[in-house]
């Protein structure tokens, strides 16, 4: 919690101490209205005492009143000030880095969890500030100023009072004992939640077509079951504190009452006067000790979870991404080159490896495909390039030097990168053209256009009524599956990379526009170094290399004609799709 709290900026800081200033404030008058108390009733039991004496010490404590209220009202803006400003910067924080995560640190959180901390984290967090700055700091020092107010007025007095105390603490203790583990779990089971919800909206086509509701409704039930009476024990828990405080607040004055009578019963007529105007403002400062601990059990109730989730943020914030930057370079060096070495790879925490000593060249103006059955480790592969994963034994060199020496802005920079599942962001058909126009402040309409034609996206674009700025929805879902492979392969030409990379990304189109589009990409990349990897041998028979993947291992490199005549596994996967006849006519 508290190094979560080391992040905040420095304005953030001055409020928060002018908050503990306008605190003392509050309590020195909440404390002084006793005194004014205790001299009000000496004056009314006191012979000859005159009503404009009585209106004095009113006034006194009206304006001890009104100025507790108003430091109260300044101090609650402060706070709302300072708790809103921390989380903005919290969330920024998160965001920032999450952004700068590798898929492997993202596997490790899930994007669930990651959008839980983001969000409800930070603002169960921001309550705890907006309250704590306020009552975190007022009951304690009310509590410790209170007492020191009352302590050698009555020995008596003071043994209950801290008898009441002692017991009110073990309670709380006890209780945040039980409590703390139990947040944790809420948290967790919160994320349970979020998943299963994600899980259903991203696939509800899916869930109607297989009449799968009551089963998506019995999954989301039973964790919601979970969730719900794990906060139930904890409300149960939490409701033991609020009567054990009233009953404390009542039991203690009471008993200081009880005692108060027995003294004053006890004591001579000359000071019984003073005894009982001791008595009235000790049960005053009393009451004030018992508030204070009333304003901690509200910050008790809070404390757990928001520490709990102060402990989740800090787990994202503190996370050392393993994807590092390399040297920074003078000058952005040439990268078409690219060269695998003995190359192997298996995922962080698994036994075997996904590769084995891959090793390749492509020169520039080259096309290189990879081809093999499912799960054979091509979209592995080629993700090493762009180092959303770092290669586990081996080498990738591009452009003569190793990968790992690049920033990665300036090697992706250098990538155009088609992934396996279109992903479009909401906005328009130009912003997610020009997404990779690396931080231009206005996209080059020409070459949009240009970019669009090439991927076989103009002639869907150009009959939209708004064109380029037509709208497209979130992950591009008013967009057939091919149309989003289009767009995505435009964005990818319209930052014209030294290096193309595209993770299957024709399967969503028909063989003539298939065909169409490899020929112009051919014509307008001739300088640009090109990875495919396809499941359909029509659109990578004429590359310059085609590399088949047998579970990991090369199982053969080649040109089409070379393959069909040494490469077994590639003779199985060309006659699956294609006659003899067709695969002769090439």
């Amino acid at each position: 919690m508290l190094s979560l709290f080391k992040k905040m900026r420095p304005r953030e800081l001055i409020m928060s101490l002018a908050c503990v200033v306008l605190v003392m404030g509050q309590i020195y008058f909440d404390l002084t209205l006793p005194d004014y108390m205790s001299e009000l009733t000496v004056m009314i039991q006191t012979p000859g005492s005159s009503v404009s004496q009585v209106w004095r010490v009113g006034l006194k404590m009206l304006g001890c009143a009104l100025s507790s209220m108003a430091l109260t009202i300044a101090c609650g803006y402060l706070a709302a000030q300072v708790a809103a400003g921390f989380s903005f910067t919290i969330r920024e924080k998160v965001f920032e880095k999450v952004a700068d995560f590798s898929q492997q640190e993202m596997n490790q959180f899930s994007v669930p969890s990651l959008i839980n901390r983001t969000t409800n984290d930070v603002t169960q967090v921001q309550m705890l500030i907006s309250m704590g700055l306020q009552i975190l700091v007022k009951s304690p020092i009310m509590a410790v100023w209170a007492v020191l107010k009352i302590i050698g007025k009555s020995w008596e007095l003071s043994a209950v009072t801290a008898c009441f105390v002692a017991v009110l603490l073990t309670l709380m203790i006890i209780i945040m004992f039980i409590l703390i583990p139990r947040f944790k779990l809420v948290q967790k089971q919160t994320d349970d939640i979020n998943r299963i919800a994600r899980e259903n909206l991203g696939g509800i086509r899916v869930v109607h077509a297989f009449n799968a509701e009551q089963y998506q409704n019995h999954k989301f039930q039973q964790a919601n079951n979970a969730l719900t009476n794990t906060q139930l024990f904890n409300q149960r828990t939490f409701a033991l504190l609020m009567p054990s405080m009233n009953l404390a607040m009542n039991g203690l004055s009471l008993s200081i009452y009880w005692i108060g009578a027995y003294l004053i019963n006890a004591a001579a007529m000359t000071d019984r006067l003073r005894l009982f105007s001791d008595m009235v403002v000790y049960s005053s400062y009393a009451m004030q000790v018992v508030m204070a601990f009333m304003m901690l059990v509200m910050i008790f109730i809070m404390l757990p979870r928001a520490t709990v989730s102060a402990n989740r943020i800090n787990e994202v914030l503190d996370t050392k991404p393993r994807i590092l930057d390399g040297k920074e370079t003078e000058a952005i060096r040439p990268m078409g080159e690219v060269e695998f070495q003995n190359v192997s790879f298996k995922y962080p925490g698994a036994a075997d490896y996904v590769l084995h000593n891959v090793s390749f060249k492509a020169k520039p103006g080259e096309t290189v495909a990879f081809i093999g059955s499912t799960g054979s480790g091509k979209s592995t592969l080629i993700n090493l390039i762009p180092r959303f994963y770092d290669a586990t034994d081996g080498q990738i060199r591009i452009g003569g030097h190793d990968v790992q020496e690049y920033t990665l802005e300036e090697l992706h920079n250098k990538i155009g990168y088609v992934p396996q599942k279109a992903v479009l962001f909401s906005g328009t058909v130009k912003s997610n053209i020009a997404f990779g126009e690396n931080g231009k402040s206005e996209p080059d309409i020409e070459a949009l256009k240009k970019a669009a034609d090439i991927a076989q996206a103009a002639d869907f674009i150009e009959k939209k009524q708004e064109k380029y700025d037509a709208p497209i929805a979130q992950n591009g879902t008013n967009l057939s599956g091919g149309q989003k492979q289009r767009m995505a392969i435009a964005r990818a030409v319209y930052r014209q990379p030294e290096i193309f990379i595209f993770d299957d990304s024709f399967s969503a189109l028909d063989y003539k526009t298939d065909s169409i589009l490899r020929r112009r990409l051919a014509e307008e990349t001739t300088n640009a170094t090109t990875f495919i990897v396809a499941q359909r041998i029509g659109t990578i028979r004429h590359a310059d290399q085609i590399i088949v993947l047998d579970e990991g291992h090369v199982a053969g490199i080649g040109t089409h004609d070379e393959l069909m005549q040494n490469c077994k596994v590639y003779q199985e996967i060309a006659y699956s799709q294609l006659s003899k006849e067709e695969l002769g006519n090439a």
